[in-house]
């Protein structure tokens, strides 16, 4: 406060600019917009090699053992577009609402029930989980590709899977902590 009893004007000012700086995240998310609409055309393209393998009877380029397995592969691998653009979606949704804005949807029906209640460390954990899902997803290719994949791939493509599961339960662990409220934990232990 100025001798006056009025505050400075300058410091008010930076907060103002630095709070305004948020929205300079918005050409991110719409960048991922973008990646989204990336992962639509190779879900297409996921979609049409599997199309072609069932009923047109194409030759794959794909070194596999029976039609089958072939058919698994690429429909883990339309899985696998699913579930990136699904982590797309929980980034640009709940990074916009956390970071940027809040989105008003007026209680529209289709309204993600995760949105009512998202801030970092809840985005976080998502997301975590997310990625363990994806590498789940990619492990699951490569135990199919056994054979033809050598131990070394295999045992360093677990032990990342597994680093994100540690990972993933650490941060679920964290938000848990942060979540309890000093006055609630102390309640519980008297």
């Amino acid at each position: 406060m100025t001798p006056s009893g009025r505050r400075s004007a300058r410091p008010k000012s930076l907060g103002y600019l630095m709070f305004a700086s948020r929205w300079l995240q918005v050409p991110l998310y719409l960048g991922l917009i973008v990646a989204q609409a990336v992962y639509v055309w190779q879900f297409a393209l996921e979609l049409w090699h599997l199309i072609e393998t069932v009923f047109l009877h194409k030759e794959t380029t794909l070194v596999a053992p029976s039609p089958e397995v072939v058919v698994m592969l690429t429909v883990l691998a339309l899985i696998d577009v699913v579930m990136i653009s699904n982590l797309l979606i929980m980034v640009i949704i709940g990074g916009y609402e956390t970071f940027v804005s809040r989105i008003d949807l007026n209680d529209h029906p289709d309204e993600p029930e995760w949105l009512s209640h998202v801030n970092a460390n809840v985005l976080k954990v998502k997301l975590a989980t997310a990625i363990i899902g994806i590498s789940s997803v990619h492990l699951l290719q490569t135990f199919i590709r056994a054979q033809s994949t050598p131990n070394d791939k295999i045992m360093w493509q677990t032990i990342i899977h597994l680093a994100f599961v540690a990972s993933a339960i650490g941060l679920a662990y964290i938000d848990r902590l942060l979540a309890t409220s000093p006055a609630e934990h102390t309640r519980s232990h008297l």
